[in-house]
């Protein structure tokens, strides 16, 4: 088999970022809607976080954001008048359905599509299906713009296959990466699908938060990638677990070849599921289960150690790239001292400020789509989207330009705010050689 490399590509942070509290069993999001936010500092925190795993010698690529105000979607409702007067009349009339159009949720990546790698697929070539995220619209809005940003930086198609979402509605509810991981020993690969519904009767449901992936879409990428059935895993999420906050897996698991770390309310059945897959990868996959008396689920969900990314470091051991929120936590940095003094891969963890994003239930791990390259897939990327220190001056010089530092609610109704979206992105496209990737690009 070829070697594959990890690189992560992290969203930028949009010009709209904003605390209007739209996700709902994200508590960190509700806890802090209507809030004032400060995009220009969000952005900044994100573009460090890039640089300091950078620097650590962990490959980095940065994913563009998506233009907003959605203009075609409030169309959707007020038909007539300029942008101007589409804006002013959806803050006066439908104020909510303004904050979605505004949303900047897709700086998190890692909802922005599955990524399985070639040597995982039946055709060899590294497959992508952007999420359909429908099971919030001012998610699911997201999905056309995704998939075309794809297809710009995965477009040749000897290496690539950027596929089209599923289907829109509950059947086929997609939320991306944030519920699949990849587990790798010298047996093989597994592939860890994790899904909140099924139509099976008598499973049991989360009583206070919605269940959002479904187990038909998980099965659905696994067809169209040509991922082999035996490699694929299917595992409920623990109901108590989404009640707690975790309204994706990644809030309570993250993996990395053959080590996972993870909270037991982050399965349904969770010993029995860790057994079956310990079976299949044999005693080089290490799995550390942290138990309630350990840590609380809703600690867990507060603090997000577990939506730390798990790295490999450039000596092949691994680092845990936690949010600071967790440095404030005793219970949580005791975990991580006991977690590196047992026998396991892990070596260090690292703490990055990306509080602006943890404001709205986004951590570190929301923040990047990790894809497995080759060599010759990665010489084949399109775009200048490899992070250097050149790329971090000339994005920190473009946020600083662009961006506000002070962004309300009622802001999202100036019409300038628009126009000053449209100057930055344009001038981002061109600045990471994308091409024309925005609607307003090809009106």
């Amino acid at each position: 088999m070829p070697d594959l490399v990890e690189l992560n590509f992290d969203g930028i942070v949009g010009p709209t970022h904003n605390y209007s509290g739209l996700s709902a069993g994200n508590l960190a999001c509700v806890s802090h809607s209507g809030k004032v936010s400060n995009p220009r500092a969000a952005a900044l925190e994100g573009l460090a976080k890039m640089q300091q795993l950078a620097s650590l010698g962990i490959p980095q690529a940065v994913f563009p954001p998506q233009h907003r105000p959605h203009i075609a979607a409030l169309r959707t409702r007020f038909t007539g008048g300029t942008d101007a007067d589409v804006i002013e009349r959806a803050y006066r009339e439908d104020p909510a359905l303004l904050a979605r159009c505004s949303s900047a949720s897709s700086m998190w990546a890692a909802n922005s599509a599955t990524v399985i790698p070639s040597t995982d697929t039946a055709d060899g070539r590294l497959h992508l299906v952007p999420a359909n995220l429908s099971a919030m619209f001012h998610r699911s809005i997201e999905a056309a713009g995704t998939t075309r940003i794809l297809r710009a930086i995965f477009g040749d198609r000897e290496h690539f296959c950027v596929h089209d979402p599923l289907p829109d509605g509950a059947e086929f509810a997609d939320e991306g990466a944030a519920n699949h991981s990849r587990l790798q020993t010298s047996l093989g690969s597994a592939h860890l699908f994790s899904f909140g519904r099924s139509q099976h009767e008598g499973e049991r449901r989360p009583q206070l938060h919605p269940a959002r992936q479904s187990r038909t879409a998980s099965e659905a990428v696994v067809e169209r990638c040509g991922v082999s059935a035996e490699s694929a895993l299917y595992w409920q999420q623990d109901p108590d677990g989404i009640d707690a906050g975790a309204f994706h897996t990644d809030v309570l698991a993250v993996g990395n070849l053959n080590f996972m770390f993870c909270h037991e309310l982050a399965w349904a059945s969770s010993q029995q599921r860790i057994a079956e897959l310990r079976a299949r990868l044999g005693p080089e996959l290490q799995i550390r289960v942290v138990t309630q008396s350990e840590l609380s689920a809703s600690d867990a969900v507060k603090h997000y150690p577990f939506n730390s990314q798990l790295v490999s470091l450039p000596d092949r051991s691994m680092a845990l790239i936690a949010p600071a929120e967790c440095a404030s936590k005793d219970s949580v940095r005791e975990l991580f001292v006991r977690v590196l003094s047992e026998a396991n891969p892990l070596s260090a963890v690292h703490y990055v400020d990306v509080h602006s994003s943890m404001n709205n239930g986004g951590g570190p791990a929301c923040l990047r789509l990790r894809v497995l390259l080759t060599a010759a897939a990665r010489a084949v990327l399109g775009g200048r989207l490899l992070f250097t220190n050149t790329l971090y001056q000339s994005l920190q010089d473009w946020v600083r330009k662009h961006y506000r530092d002070r962004l309300d609610i009622a802001d999202l109704a100036d019409p300038q705010l628009l126009i000053e979206g449209q100057t930055a992105l344009d001038e981002l496209s061109q600045l990471l050689a994308l091409g024309s990737i925005y609607d307003f690009q090809m009106s």
